[in-house]
């Protein structure tokens, strides 16, 4: 196997969208991804079986339009990689399948990691950006996760700082957005209606921010209160009456949201001198959010990094470059004793690594 710059497949299915990457050490050849969003949004939210089975049929065409753009076979790989968790346990047991199946077929080496941490991975490829600096803060936010980390090291250690309590921003945003009478996926339709609307006309809770929290809730996240407050304010104006002024209620909503994330994401700066904040997760597409960020990041001395859109969100990339910085950096295989785990700590970069050989005389 080249492990100077090993060409990794990256299969990723650990929510709604079947993301297929290919990269050469830290270059990115092809970022497939096939989501079932329009499956799901009859719904108002990720139905689980729905999305495994979307799994299920979307991956064999998106490894061969990621090999394609690529311009690779599958004779070429070096290794796969695969997301065991967390996430949706019947999603990632699909994902899991296939790149088991594969690697088997092609005798080649398996990496098994997490998706969280592949979040981070996102960042290494980006061409136009300097390499990533230890330690570093990353703040993740998604439909499903939210999460603060202390990242001193990628491949070998990272710390869980704080996550959501209760629901995640992404599932906030988009049970406010129905709460509104707005399309799902939510957070792009609070962004657009909030782009009217006054962010200071309503004064929404911030979860988890109050001196009282900070003792066991300093990173944590909570953002159900938050839903309900919203709930509660559009049920009283139309108890009287009145019509919901939806931009200002979406503006409002998306400050108090954007305010709780950055001012724990640089209160961990501040309190681990770390002048680094990276961003990562679908969320992050949110244009207020970034705006925040990145100002009061400047204020405070910090530097953000945020990696390019496309690498925001769920995809197969992310978990190649995950795979291949734990091959350059001289990390054995998984064996094929793992399965999806739905709660895979973030402290578990990769999962099931092989145990070294034993050169003794036995």
């Amino acid at each position: 196997m080249n492990r100077r710059e090993p060409l990794v497949l990256g299969i990723e299915t650990s929510c709604d969208e079947t993301g297929i990457g290919i990269v050469r050490g830290r270059t990115l050849l092809s970022n497939t991804i096939a989501s079932s969003m329009d499956e799901h949004a009859r719904y108002g939210g990720v139905v689980p079986e729905v999305a495994a089975r979307a799994h299920l049929e979307a991956l064999q065409p998106a490894i061969e339009t990621a090999l394609a753009e690529a311009g690779a076979s599958l004779a070429d790989l070096d290794a796969v990689a695969v997301t065991s968790g967390p996430g949706l346990a019947g999603a990632l047991m699909v994902g899991v399948g296939a790149a088991k199946a594969l690697a088997v077929s092609l005798d080649r080496p398996l990496y098994a990691v997490n998706h969280l941490v592949g979040h981070i991975a996102a960042d290494i490829l980006d061409a136009d950006a300097p390499p990533l600096e230890y330690p570093t803060v990353a703040l993740l936010v998604s439909g499903g996760h939210t999460s603060l980390l202390l990242v001193r090291d990628l491949t070998t250690d990272v710390e869980l700082l704080g996550e959501t309590v209760d629901d995640a921003a992404g599932e906030a945003f988009d049970k406010v957005a129905r709460l509104l009478g707005l399309p799902y996926p939510g957070g792009p339709e609070i962004d657009r209606a909030a782009a009217t609307g006054d962010p200071t006309a309503i004064r929404f809770p911030r979860g988890l921010s109050r001196a009282s929290d900070m003792a066991s809730h300093r990173y944590d996240f909570s953002f159900s209160g938050l839903k309900t407050a919203v709930a509660r304010w559009t049920e009283q104006t139309r108890a009287a009456g009145e019509d919901v002024p939806v931009a200002d209620v979406a503006a409002s909503f998306r400050e108090a949201v954007v305010d709780v994330l950055v001012t724990k994401a640089l209160a961990a700066c501040e309190a681990y001198g770390v002048p680094r904040l990276l961003l990562g997760g679908g969320v992050i597409a949110n244009r207020r959010l970034r705006e925040v960020a990145l100002a009061r990041a400047e204020a405070a001395g910090v530097a953000v990094r945020i990696p390019p859109l496309s690498l925001c969100t769920d995809n197969g990339a992310m978990i190649a470059a995950l795979a291949s910085e734990l091959i350059m950096s001289g990390r054995r295989p998984s064996t094929l004793a793992f399965g999806a785990d739905s709660t895979l700590p973030v402290t578990e970069i990769q999962v099931a690594e092989r145990p070294a050989e034993r050169t003794d005389a036995a």
